[in-house]
């Protein structure tokens, strides 16, 4: 099916302009594909796209949100019957984003102009977008009955890359999707303006996939094939570990969980382990943990602390902002905790530490501010020091929470 003869649907006639573009029936479907300086492909991808709508009888448009071309790419769309956007922001998700804005059907689908994506595969989208899902993924990957073509993915994307980010999305934000990267799928308008989508670079598709879960969208995949892309004049935009990292860093900031929550309170429990060996002086097959243990335990919750509190942080910011949805556990978590409960508990772990501090301090005039044992005097020092910090990151943290949680009219 690789063969294709643009010139099937280079001029629709008056009946076919109908079909595609007239508004009896209403619109169903808009296919949204952005463009930057395609021109040895752009024609091939319209082609199919209007020959997939008139096979299957679908009401639907084709716009092509063009980026700035500059090779003619804008009046290929244009003599092929496409409408065409011009965007002048640049960016492959300001490019989608004004593409479906000026959509008019109910259903996007959405795919490259690089002709890697096969359009002629269309109606299988539509159909599981008229049963009632609201994304529907593409999977490229043999993983979700896709196919790839001989040199249609780099061998780092196909046995790395993609596996490796399609498997943490699962993990991550327990998305049902096994091909992550795949560029070409459909969605409900009525999805997208609920996402509220803000990524206007190549993050925006992955955003899509990671609201749609949060969202608890109704997500669904159909294998298609992939093939390779078919421009000779430019070189692909994609970059492999500098797509890479924007990928990694952009399901860290989604996941304040994953970047904050969970490796602090790993952290923490780390250093509650270790005061419950080093307190008592335990020693295990000849190992004795003492004060320097107390010392690293109490760092590790020091550190620990923090980035518990960043998760906090970053939840609340993320939902006030409509980053995040609203989160029931976050909203009684906060209606719990306010300043006043907050700044008590931070000064009485403060008063807590001092008191151990004049503890030690008490030790050294004791034997008229002379030498100490250190070993026994550090287990007053070190966790005075510990609480007291603690105490007053809690005091500054909660008057931080407090700011987030205002509500701006």
């Amino acid at each position: 099916m690789r063969s294709f003869d643009p010139a099937i649907s280079a001029s629709p006639g008056k009946e076919q302009d109908q079909i595609l573009y007239g508004k009896d029936p209403e619109i169903e479907l808009s296919i949204v594909i952005p463009c930057l300086n395609e021109a040895d492909t752009v024609g091939v991808c319209i082609a199919k796209a209007h020959l997939s709508l008139e096979e299957s009888n679908i009401a639907g448009e084709i716009i092509i949100a063009d980026n700035g071309s500059t090779d003619g790419s804008q009046s290929i769309a244009s003599q092929m019957g496409a409408r065409l956007i011009h965007v002048e922001s640049k960016g492959y998700g300001n490019a989608l984003m004004n593409g479906i804005a000026a959509a008019r059907g109910k259903f996007i689908i959405m795919g490259d102009a690089d002709d890697s994506y096969d359009f002629l595969e269309i109606p299988k989208f539509v159909e599981k977008l008229r049963t009632g899902f609201e994304l529907v993924q593409g999977c490229r990957l043999p993983s979700g009955g896709g196919k790839v073509m001989p040199g249609a993915m780099p061998f780092l994307h196909r046995w790395w890359g993609n596996p490796m980010f399609s498997r943490m999305v699962r993990v991550m934000f327990w998305a049902p999707t096994k091909d992550v990267y795949c560029g070409m799928r459909g969605f409900t308008k009525e999805l997208y303006y609920r996402l509220d989508l803000r990524c206007t670079g190549m993050e925006f598709a992955t955003e899509m996939i990671i609201k749609s879960s949060i969202y608890q969208a109704k997500i669904t995949e159909v294998p298609i094939t992939l093939y390779p892309d078919g421009r000779k004049t430019n070189a692909s935009h994609l970059r492999t570990f500098r797509d890479g990292w924007r990928t990694l860093r952009f399901f860290l900031m989604y996941s304040p969980r994953w970047l904050f929550l969970y490796p602090g309170a790993f952290l923490v429990a780390l250093g509650l382990i270790g005061y419950s060996l080093a307190l008592p002086g335990v020693t295990i097959r000849g190992v004795n943990f003492d004060a320097h243990t107390l010392l690293l335990s109490s760092l590790f919750i020091i550190l620990g602390y923090q980035s518990v509190l960043f998760a906090f942080f970053a939840k609340t910011f993320a939902i006030r902002e409509g980053l995040l949805p609203q989160n029931n556990h976050m909203t009684k978590l906060l209606s719990s905790i306010n300043l006043e409960k907050g700044l008590m508990a931070g000064i009485g772990t403060s008063i807590m530490g001092m008191v151990l501090l004049l503890a030690a301090v008490n030790q050294w005039r004791e034997v008229d501010f002379g030498h100490l044992d250190y070993a026994k005097t550090m287990r007053w020092v070190i966790p005075g020091v510990m609480l007291t910090a603690l105490g007053y990151q809690t005091v500054l943290s909660t008057f931080i929470g407090s700011l987030l949680g205002m509500r701006r009219q």
